[in-house]
């Protein structure tokens, strides 16, 4: 068959009226009363096409004066902006580079998902359900979303349909208090910070973030000439009052820089931590940002990835929610959620709940800085993968829905609340206390373990940072791998306490047992304990 023309490509892009605050429910109402969405090739998107009302909320505050000379003076991207012509009624184009889908190898794909409910290997193994992806569904009317459209050049937003999926996704969990917000569709968050930094970084800067964070953070920073400053941390992560501490006695001259405003910080399941902050943790960090007016990128890959309250071994286990409304409420809330001054960049990612490899995220940010991204965005990876927006579509909106997609996360959770428990009973009983101390984390992927370093028998000989050395590689020929904490320095130093970081996402129940068991077997090899 041959494929659809640019005259039979629909594009409306009037902003629909909808009333009352949005949720999983209450979606399928509400774009029955929208316009109907703009799909063919790279076609114009944005969220205002998809969200709710923002009566009576204020506008984000303006951040020309924290863009950098790059983001300042960059352009939109000439040939992305020209596609707004191509929904013109009978245009014909002979204007964009964009192939003839005949020439795609790709006819059909057929993948096999879960059924909501029905989560685990073995139920979609016996009665999982076949998501089918024509190459013409959306000419034949069979879908939204097709291989002619997805597998094609898009716009630097990302397609119109996922991206009304993640905007009423973030406005039933996040319900943003000021009006002008947006989303954009990502390569992921590790792109997302790239480009963040980018537009608002200038080299010989500092930047500030968590004591312990994610090392790729630090390795993205470091090539733009970009140093990190290293917040205090607590068991609830980064400390406010260090923060401000930091802040209000910033010595430039001694600095050589002037006074950081951007703050980077992963609040949930942190990375390496596995600290989550509190609500009431989140409001103090989002009131000392007002003070010193801080931007911040709120950086959630593992926000989904909260638990159920650690009750110990043997203990009963707390009820898993009982509806979508009980595993929201269970949720800590978000920065963005608390923004009302549009200083937040949220950056979401779809890879620790669906899957790494499709990388596709999105950003929430004030139409301002989005529009900057935006500009960004369209001229370096120019859109996320046509063939996972597709995918994920597929699976998040025409089968699962928003509902479905909830299920999803509520099963998440009280998975990983498993693992998390596997791995806590095995450090309360193969881990050498004498030495050893760690915290049940709320959320993500991680154990944090600490090590008192200077009950080594040579510690006053030896130092930190050897003594760490010795314990890693008595890890290793024990046959177990787990992470120096030196490595995820925010400034590079050695710092004063020692950490393990601990990963129980992956390995299997048993694995995750016998890899503690060794790893406190070499504890006490090296610190000669019986």
């Amino acid at each position: 068959m041959a494929p659809p023309s640019a005259i039979d490509i629909v594009s409306d892009t009037n902003i629909p009226t909808f009333s009352g605050p949005l949720d999983v429910n209450g979606v399928p109402a509400r774009r029955a009363k929208a316009p109907k969405m703009s799909g063919g090739l790279a076609a114009y998107a944005s969220s205002d096409m998809f969200k709710g009302p923002s009566y009576g909320k204020p506008k984000a505050k303006r951040w020309d004066y924290r863009f950098n000379l790059e983001t300042r003076t960059r352009r939109p991207c000439t040939l992305k902006a020209a596609a707004e012509y191509i929904s013109r009624p009978g245009l014909i184009s002979l204007g964009g580079g964009l192939p003839s889908s005949d020439y795609f190898p790709f006819e059909h794909i057929d993948i096999k998902v879960p059924t909501p409910s029905r989560f685990s290997q073995e139920e979609t193994e016996s009665s999982g359900t076949v998501m089918n992806i024509g190459k013409y569904d959306v000419v034949e009317q069979k879908s939204l979303y097709d291989i002619h459209v997805a597998f094609n050049y898009g716009q630097p937003t990302g397609s119109a349909q996922l991206l009304r999926f993640v905007t009423e996704h973030t406005e039933i969990v996040h319900s943003p208090k000021y009006q002008d917000w947006q989303c954009c569709l990502t390569a992921g968050n590790t792109s997302a910070l790239d480009m963040a930094l980018r537009m608002f970084t200038t080299r010989g800067e500092f930047i500030l973030s968590e004591e312990y964070t994610f090392t790729t953070a630090i390795e993205t920073a470091i090539p733009m000439g970009v140093r990190v400053v290293g917040i205090k941390m607590d068991e609830e992560g980064l400390l406010p009052s260090s923060m401000d501490d930091i802040l209000s006695n910033w010595d430039e001259q001694a600095r050589g820089a002037p006074k950081p405003w951007l703050l980077y910080t992963v609040p949930s399941g942190q990375n390496p931590t596995g600290a989550t902050q509190s609500e009431d943790r989140r409001h103090d960090i989002y009131r000392c940002a007002q003070k010193h007016d801080l931007y911040i990128l709120e950086d959630e890959p593992y926000y989904y990835l909260q638990m159920q309250p650690y009750t110990g071994p043997n203990a009963p286990d707390v009820p898993a929610p009982a509806s979508h409304e009980e595993f929201l409420k269970a949720l800590v809330p978000s920065l963005l959620s608390m923004d009302v001054d549009g200083r937040v960049m949220r950056m979401d990612s779809f890879s620790k709940v669906i899957a790494p490899g499709t990388r596709v995220g999105w950003i929430t940010a004030s139409e301002q800085v989005v529009e900057r991204f935006v500009r960004h965005h369209g001229l370096s990876t120019q859109n996320p993968s046509g063939i996972s927006q597709l995918v994920l579509f597929k699976l998040l909106d025409e089968t699962w829905g928003h509902a479905g997609y909830m299920d999803w996360l509520i099963n998440l959770r009280l998975e990983y609340t498993k693992r998390r428990d596997i791995i806590c009973y095995a450090c309360e009983k193969f881990l050498p206390r004498e030495v050893a101390s760690w915290s049940p984390p709320a959320a993500g992927m991680f154990q944090w373990i600490q090590i008192d370093w200077k009950k080594h028998p040579h510690a006053s000989e030896k130092g930190l940072l050897a003594i760490e050395e010795e314990i890693f590689q008595a890890n290793i020929e024990r046959g177990v791998l787990s992470f120096k904490g030196s490595w995820f320095r925010a400034e590079g130093d050695e710092g004063e306490d020692m950490f393990f970081r601990a990963t129980f996402a992956a390995a299997t129940p048993e694995d995750i047992t016998e890899a503690i068991r060794r790893f406190g077997e070499g504890l006490r090899a090296v610190f000669l304990l019986q």
